[in-house]
């Protein structure tokens, strides 16, 4: 089985929304849509990760953020450990520099964006810290 440990960011935009992007990839996971971030290289913090992967991903430089929750996922070929973060202060403007797509989403949609099974308890803790 496959591991993996990944960095990943929620962006909220002046009106409130978050960011998320599709995801482009030959798996099963293929065109659904997740927080952006990736994979934290060896010897690499999750915070230098979600620094270098939402540069990559985004183009943009985080300025600011804030650990906002730790999840451990199984799939049936892998296994995944994900370290949210709340971005709260990042420079440029997000775009899919890896010809994914992304879009700005309420969080009270969130849950109907076709979002990674591994996301769901994000969602609702999004949904809970907004309400």
């Amino acid at each position: 089985m496959q591991y993996f440990h990944v960095a990943a960011g929620i962006l909220r935009d002046p009106a409130g929304r978050i960011l998320i992007s599709e995801r482009l990839c030959d798996g099963p996971f293929n065109g659904l849509w997740e927080f952006p971030g990736g994979k934290i290289g060896d010897g690499e913090s999750a915070v230098d990760a979600l620094h270098r992967e939402l540069a990559e991903e985004l183009g943009i430089d985080v300025t600011d953020s804030q650990a906002f929750m730790d999840l451990h996922h199984e799939y049936p070929d892998r296994t995944v450990d994900l370290e949210f973060f709340l971005v709260t202060g990042w420079q440029g403007e997000p775009r899919g520099v890896e010809g994914q797509g992304i879009r700005w989403v309420a969080p009270c949609d969130l849950d109907r964006a076709e979002l990674l099974p591994a996301d769901a308890p994000v969602v609702d803790a999004i949904q809970q810290m907004l309400s």
